[in-house]
């Protein structure tokens, strides 16, 4: 009875993050990972030194599907810049694939300071993220560069267990891309972030927990069942919303949330 309650409590929770992504091209994982450490301790899962590993793991795994469901929303309302795309992949890959094996290897401890420190710097530039009307316009460096900057992206992005939105919107946004081209290419590049990130905590992860315990390595499966069975569907209403909602205003009242959250992260 109790892992179908917490599998309940995931699908809640999947069906804001769902609406979040696609809104804001983040993939859900600043909200996931806090929520599911303190959902994965009251129920019991497992102990507190390793809960946050597995909700990164297991946030990164959800956002596979998220982001796939985003991203195919916004190809269909022209939002994903393939022209670019197919390179910012390229980038976010290595860098998530390195990142999956790596946090595996860190104290708890440091794992909660990377999240909290990383999460707390985007949410003060998501709250001072609009732009003036006199902006500087800059053009995007060459494919090599913008590689090694994505690298770095899809590094971090991994390692505190999101799917890259959160980074990759406001680096597009300050080369003076469209923002709403820059969401859809977050959404795609998710994709990617997921996948690589995913084979790096589930490979690393294997000689810590058996798929008997309900584990994929460091994945845990009913509560990503749970959330993917609900963002699956709000992801595409989170980013047909984009074109409706004041995405301003929603950027600085969910930066504000980050900042509690980040702050909860650190100190418990």
């Amino acid at each position: 009875m109790s892992e179908i309650v917490l599998i309940l409590c995931c699908a809640v929770l999947g069906s804001g993050v769902g609406f979040l992504a696609g809104l804001l091209g983040i993939g859900g994982g600043l909200v996931i990972v806090p929520i599911l450490s303190i959902i994965l301790l009251q129920f019991g899962v497992l102990p507190s030194d390793q809960v946050v590993v597995v909700a990164i793991a297991t946030s990164l795994a959800s956002i596979l599907f998220t982001s796939t469901s985003s991203a195919i929303a916004h190809h269909k309302n022209g939002n994903v810049p393939w022209d670019i795309a197919p390179w910012i992949m390229v980038g976010v890959a290595s860098g998530a694939l390195i990142s999956g094996f790596m946090a595996a290897q860190l104290p708890d401890q440091v794992v909660r300071t990377i999240f909290a420190v990383s999460v707390f710097l985007i949410a003060v530039k998501m709250f001072l993220s609009s732009k003036s009307d006199n902006a500087p316009e800059r053009t995007l460096p060459n494919k090599g560069v913008l590689t090694i900057l994505t690298t770095i992206t899809g590094a971090l992005s991994a390692m505190i267990g999101i799917g890259g939105g959160a980074l990759l919107v406001p680096l597009l946004s300050f080369f003076s891309v469209n923002v709403k081209k820059a969401i859809g290419c977050a959404s795609a590049c998710g994709i990617i972030i997921a996948l690589f990130g995913s084979v790096g905590y589930v490979s690393s992860g294997l000689s810590y927990f058996s798929l008997s315990d309900g584990f994929a390595g460091f994945v845990y499966l009913p509560a990503l069942l749970g959330i993917v069975s609900t963002s699956w569907f709000t992801a595409p209403l989170g980013a047909k919303a984009t074109n409706h909602l004041p995405v301003a205003t929603i950027k600085k009242i969910f930066a504000v949330l980050l900042v509690v959250m980040a702050a909860n992260m650190a100190f418990n």
